[in-house]
């Protein structure tokens, strides 16, 4: 019984803070869905970084846009900057961890690029660099974080976007991000496909 419990109230408060994110976050999110598929129409890429739980869901947002989400349309330039193993300990090996995503960005990032960059506290160095990588770039950066946006919301510029879920629970956060990031899908298949 107790375990039961425990789960009811996990999804209960998962609902709820989903529920502030549609009252709270709803114009940033189809904001957000209109610039990326803006930018694929255009020919651009998107880049999307993260670390831990936010890695995989840079990963996920990748596999969505390239391969397909809902409905049958054509690729789309999505990059993970998460997945390339010799890159990321070469540049954490030679200069530092706080660089893995920074120097990606500037290795592959274009003026009319996303970078999409998802942290749950808004404190990875690695995140925060990629942002003043990806705006040195011309880049547009969506930030997808948590609590109280931490060190790189006050990074953002007016042109800049932040996805900010209404909570301080890691978990509640990265359950809103991926629904977040669904939406973002279904708004770029509904405008590709149309």
């Amino acid at each position: 019984m107790e375990n039961r419990k425990l789960v009811r109230s996990i999804i209960e408060e998962s609902i709820r803070v989903k529920s502030l994110c549609a009252s709270q976050c709803l114009d940033e999110i189809a904001q957000a869905g209109g610039i990326i598929a803006d930018s694929v129409s255009m020919g651009n890429k998107i880049l999307c970084c993260g670390n831990g739980g936010s890695a995989a869901d840079a990963q996920h947002f990748s596999a969505e846009l390239l391969n397909r989400f809902e409905r049958e349309r054509r690729e789309l330039a999505a990059v993970a900057l998460t997945t390339d193993s010799s890159t990321i300990t070469s540049i954490a090996n030679d200069y530092s961890f706080d660089s893995i995503y920074e120097k990606q960005v500037r290795a592959l990032g274009n003026k009319g690029d996303v970078l999409l960059a998802i942290t749950t506290s808004g404190n990875s160095k690695n995140i925060t660099n990629a942002i003043i990588a990806g705006q040195e770039k011309k880049m547009t950066i969506i930030l997808l974080s948590g609590k109280n946006g931490g060190e790189a919301a006050p990074i953002l510029t007016k042109k800049d976007l932040e996805l900010r879920v209404p909570s301080q629970s890691t978990a509640r956060i990265q359950e809103s991000h991926i629904m977040m990031l669904h939406c973002i899908c279904a708004i770029v298949d509904h405008r590709i496909y149309n």
